[in-house]
């Protein structure tokens, strides 16, 4: 059995050291919890399906030079033209697509009246009877839009479409016993129009990708309207093995159409896979910093317990050897050491599991991030025991080491 009595007793003339070991894994297992918890949330979001054919997809960015009058003639005609391109599947123009970073959102109700919201933060998309196969994706249920039902969206307008396909999650939302297929939605404002549900999509994810959109980031609504602005993205899917060439012709062949449009730069044309890249950067970033934080805060603490432990070795180098010489073995010295450390660790140990909730609870204020599981407490102070105890073996060992005649020596 281990030799707690000896051991408390001895840690009373060491408080200073102690105490500073406890509270440096104190407040190591309260941050590097907090910051595996944040990492694992970044990490389910960069790995989120979006739903569309990333491989497949490219998007430009354009703007007209033209008065306003000539807006929806030049749409027009530039997205004819690039369905007619080689190489090129399909093709429509759009406001937004999905990890764009920011779109039109509005609340949807199934009563004009109602003050409640089914979905506070839909993602509208604006397009046409080509969208779905351009983006690749299924209808599950119902049909798309018919050429016909296109309509087009005037500045101030509303997007209170007669007929409307949504995601299945927003369906969900919605209609919980099913049956959202031909049921009415209330998009916008009271007085807005009802808009028919004609199809139901499986998932498609919003453009939003901050942490404001986890609850809403597959409520998506695609609205059968044109657009009338200045300004529109073109998403364009290219047949197999063709995207890179159109990188280059797409770009070009909108320009040689007519030159009095603005293409920004450096993102103005871009691979889905770029889209992906550039909307997760902040989330990647931040998962490097915190994991980085993480390991630099385990080596700190694993160097103090083993810096104190061997300072504790020299100052007791006499002691050591009176204990060998009176017959205890290498194993007890070793044990003794273990023991010791085991002790402050478990004692910081418990203060970090408080430290680490309470500092969950103000990021939970500050930051709206979700409520740390116990799983993560759990797992960091284990880890952080295991730690406490490789770090400490080293200079353990060393200890055992010490010969019984060197402390007669020093007698």
């Amino acid at each position: 059995m281990p030799p707690f009595r000896p051991i408390l007793a001895a840690l009373r003339y060491h408080k200073a050291g102690a105490i500073l070991i406890a509270l440096q894994v104190a407040l190591t297992l309260a941050v590097i919890c907090n910051a595996i918890f944040v990492i694992e949330q970044r990490l389910q979001r960069l790995s989120r399906d979006t739903g569309i054919a990333e491989s497949e997809l490219m998007v430009v960015n354009n703007k007209w030079v033209a008065p306003a009058a000539e807006l929806p003639a030049r749409q027009a005609a530039d997205v004819a033209m690039l369905r007619a391109l080689p190489g090129v599947a399909d093709a429509y123009a759009t406001n937004a697509y999905p990890l764009i970073g920011g779109a039109w959102q509005s609340g949807v109700r199934l009563d004009p009246t109602s003050k409640h919201f089914v979905s506070e933060g839909a993602s509208i998309y604006f397009v046409d009877d080509h969208a779905l196969n351009t983006l690749g994706v299924k209808i599950a249920e119902g049909r798309n839009f018919r050429s016909d039902e296109i309509g087009t969206l005037v500045p101030n307008g509303s997007p209170d479409a007669p007929s409307i396909i949504i995601t299945r999650a927003l369906a969900k939302r919605a209609f919980p016993e099913g049956h959202a297929l031909g049921k009415a939605f209330y998009i916008g404002n009271s007085d807005s129009r009802p808009s028919t549900i004609i199809g139901i999509v499986e998932h498609v994810q919003t453009p939003q990708t901050d942490s404001g959109d986890d609850i809403y980031w597959e409520d998506s609504i695609f609205v059968p309207m044109h657009l009338t602005g200045s300004g529109a993205f073109f998403v364009v899917r290219a047949q197999p093995g063709q995207l890179n060439a159109l990188l280059r012709s797409v770009p070009e062949a909108l320009k040689a159409l007519s030159a009095r449009r603005v293409i920004p730069q450096p993102h103005g044309v871009m691979p889905f896979s770029q889209v992906r890249q550039i909307a997760y950067r902040s989330d990647r970033g931040l998962a490097w910093m915190l994991a980085g934080i993480c390991v630099t805060l385990l080596v700190v603490t694993a160097a103090g317990i083993v810096g104190l432990t061997s300072f504790w070795v020299g100052q007791r180098r006499r002691q050591i050897g009176i204990r060998r010489a009176l017959g205890a073995t290498r194993r007890d010295i070793l044990v003794y050491f273990l023991t010791e450390n085991g002790l402050i660790s478990m004692a910081g140990a418990l203060a970090g599991v408080v430290l680490a909730f309470g500092l969950n609870a103000w990021m939970m204020r500050a930051f709206e991030t979700s409520r740390l599981s116990l799983l993560y407490v759990g797992a960091g102070a284990v880890i952080l025991l295991l730690l406490g105890q490789l770090a400490v073996l080293s200079p353990a060992r060393r200890a055992s080491r010490v010969p019984p005649v060197g402390a007669a020596r020093t007698i």
